[in-house]
């Protein structure tokens, strides 16, 4: 990579498409790094498709895929001129171990068109965020991004010790793979070829940084201790930052609203992660001008910030929902838990309480138990020593017929169905069920409560920027 100032703002990864290609790109133009969240782009793109593409951005993209061929089907059996006119969305195949060619290429040419058109017309710096948790989406995921030319690859919720060779190997046109887990069995190797997707040998091409984000010095010092796992940087972040955050060391231990207790065992010891001698940003309650400076005086790039970006004009979210969030924020009404239970993964996941989302009771109670979009479901060893495939949030007696234990269903929400919904694509059923919201933010909102009192009818990326900044 030619050299480049370091960011001092990194844009949080947002998913499903909350850190959308429109915000990345906002914030890249603002000369800071702009990130696009790489976790369900295959159905960001096959669902926008079917809601004929407004603006065409999609296969404006796509007329720039390396493989011409994999667009065009894509583009056949997806786009809808007219678009759906209510009818549910066409499912697209779900990513496992060993996917289908043909599911391959929608995850590699999602991941692709999303970074690209954060890229489109411009050299500013863009990246994109992938979770640990959803390993077999990552490299289909990591090879769209790479064709796409990403600036920087960031990665948290586990210990991303693979994804460094991951984007060597990709970027030389090589096979990449990583390990994924199997609950009961040994971990089984799942890879892709960029020769099979591209139906051609790929030329090389520049490799991203990556930023591994953790939560305590000591895996910094684990993953720099080999230069083939080793990332470029760290993005450190605390206990309140927004979506999953890793659980409390030592025994979990509920406070009276029932969100996990942190203690300083929790936290990174930043002289100790200024020491590793990595580049580093700091994340979680960092979203003002002086905690920034705060950051810089520690031994810190800078910070990374998600909430006050989530809450911006470009993100991802629906109108309605954002300006609701807004409304009950000027209000000191928008509060934000840390739910132990909410993520299928187990890792304790922020839930915003917003009425008529899945933080309310009656609306989690009246959605029937599925999982169709399954990003976050788990490979298993069946006994007969196959893989099988689970989610705990599915229908409890599916899940505990593939062996699945009936305390880690409990209170369990699907996700990936409520983060669709809140980007404007969630699906509406034959049955006339449409599926919930379900927001997740970071609990320190200090710096959006500054924002919106300099900006009451709401900001754009650039204005975060700028606020973070002091500009």
């Amino acid at each position: 990579m030619t050299e480049r100032p370091l960011p001092t703002v990194i844009q949080g990864g947002m998913g499903i498409a909350v850190s959308s290609w429109q915000l990345a790109r906002e914030v890249s133009l603002a000369g800071e790094l702009g990130v696009v969240s790489g976790t369900g782009l295959d159905a960001v793109l096959t669902r926008t498709l079917q809601n004929g593409d407004p603006g065409g951005h999609y296969r404006r993209a796509l007329a720039h895929f390396p493989n011409q061929a994999v667009a065009e089907r894509i583009i056949a059996k997806y786009f809808l001129p007219e678009g759906r006119n209510g009818a549910p969305y066409r499912p697209h195949e779900t990513l496992t171990i060993a996917p289908k060619t043909s599911t391959a290429e929608v995850c590699v040419a999602a991941n692709f068109a999303e970074t690209w058109l954060a890229k489109e017309g411009h050299d500013g710096l863009v990246g994109i965020n992938f979770l640990e948790k959803v390993q077999m989406a990552t490299p289909t995921a990591a090879l769209g991004a790479v064709l796409a030319g990403a600036d920087y690859v960031l990665m948290g919720a586990g210990i991303p010790r693979e994804i460094p060779q991951l984007l060597r190997d990709l970027s030389a046109g090589r096979p990449g793979g990583v390990h994924v887990n199997v609950d009961g069995g040994e971990a089984v190797w799942s890879s892709v070829d960029p020769a099979v997707i591209l139906d051609a040998p790929m030329e090389p091409v520049q490799t991203p940084r990556f930023l591994a984000i953790i939560s305590v010095h000591s895996l910094a010092n684990f993953l720099n201790r080999d230069e083939k796992i080793k990332p470029f940087g760290f993005v450190v972040e605390g206990p309140v930052a927004g979506g999953h955050s890793a659980p409390p060391r030592g025994k979990m231990q509920l406070d009276e609203a029932g969100d996990p207790i942190y203690s300083d065992r929790d936290l990174a010891d930043l002289e100790k992660m200024a020491a590793v001698g990595s580049p580093f940003w700091l994340a979680g309650a960092y979203s003002e001008p002086e905690l920034v400076q705060r950051a810089k005086d520690a031994g810190a790039e800078g910070v990374q910030c998600g909430t006050i970006f989530a809450l911006a004009k470009e993100s991802g979210f629906t109108d309605p929902i954002r300006q609701q969030m807004l409304d009950e924020l000027s209000r000191d009404e928008l509060d934000v838990r840390n739910d132990p239970r909410a993520s299928p993964t187990g890792f304790p996941f922020k839930i915003a309480r917003v009425e008529g989302t899945l933080s309310d009771e009656e609306v989690y109670e009246a959605r029937p138990r599925l999982c169709d979009l399954s990003y976050l479901r788990v490979p298993y060893q069946r006994e007969n020593g196959t893989i099988g495939y689970r989610c705990a949030s599915e229908p409890v007696d599916a899940y505990l017929k593939k062996g699945g234990q009936l305390e880690d269903t409990v209170g369990r929400k699907c996700l990936c169905n409520c983060l669709m919904s809140n980007i404007g694509l969630g699906q509406e059923r034959k049955d006339g069920y449409k599926e919930a919201m379900g927001i997740t933010m970071g609990q320190d909102l200090t710096g959006a409560k500054r924002l919106l009192e300099k900006h009451p009818e709401g900001w754009g990326g650039k204005d975060a920027v700028d606020f973070l900044l002091g500009r």
